[in-house]
């Protein structure tokens, strides 16, 4: 399951994000990669352990954190500290799969990637997120500040930046609800008790559907 969110970060985060990158120096992002996927990662990388970069991690991990559509599609426990990578023309990350478990130093499931957009996406051509589901492929390219989650197992890619600058931060969470399917459940009945809300205010059925809703919540969530 996708699930875009616009406005995830403000202009000003945006602004943040990019004079990081103007002011750090990038590094190869292959050396970030794992496996099959470092051979086909071709991009630039902030290097984590930069205190500018730590100051940047922070800043996407506490707007993911207070945002209510976000926490209503993952579920976050635990996050992997965001990577921020910069495709200039020609560089592109091939099909690969993302790793089941990461070390942040602890170990961390990958139960969602969350892919953050930086760049208007006026200003580059290419550098697409396709990711694919069977035999289906979806292209992915969205508004600076918004971002897609979507889940790690999934092979996808990014297309070939052939004008500009790609900008863009990667993270990955492991959730309080490990089912994927259980998420999704989650997710609509959070998104029809939303919708309801708007059309007939508070009553008895809503309650009941909250009560419903939190219920379920007790049942899968591993905290």
């Amino acid at each position: 399951m996708l699930t875009r969110i616009e406005h995830v970060l403000n202009t000003a985060e945006i602004a943040r994000l990019l004079a990081t990158f103007a002011s750090v120096a990038a590094v190869a992002g292959s050396e970030t990669a794992l496996g099959q996927a470092a051979a086909a990662k071709y991009n630039l990388q902030l290097p984590p352990d930069h205190p500018a970069v730590r100051d940047a991690q922070r800043l996407v991990l506490a707007a993911l954190q207070r945002h209510p559509q976000f926490y209503a599609a993952v579920y976050p426990r635990r996050a992997y500290p965001p990577l921020f990578s910069r495709y200039e023309p020609g560089m592109s990350y091939g099909n690969h799969v993302d790793s089941a478990v990461m070390l942040t130093p602890a170990a961390l499931r990958t139960d969602v990637a969350v892919t953050v957009f930086l760049a208007d996406p006026a200003s580059y051509d290419g550098g697409e997120l396709v990711i694919a589901d069977g035999a289906d492929e979806t292209r992915i390219k969205l508004g600076a500040g918004a971002l897609v989650a979507y889940p790690p197992a999934f092979v996808h890619r990014v297309a070939p930046v052939t004008r500009g600058v790609r900008y863009a931060a990667v993270t990955w969470i492991e959730s309080m609800i490990r089912d994927a399917e259980r998420r999704r459940l989650l997710q609509q009945l959070d998104q029809s008790m939303t919708a309801l809300h708007a059309r007939i205010g508070d009553g008895p059925e809503l309650r009941s559907l909250n009560n419903t809703y939190h219920t379920l919540l007790r049942m899968w969530a591993e905290t």
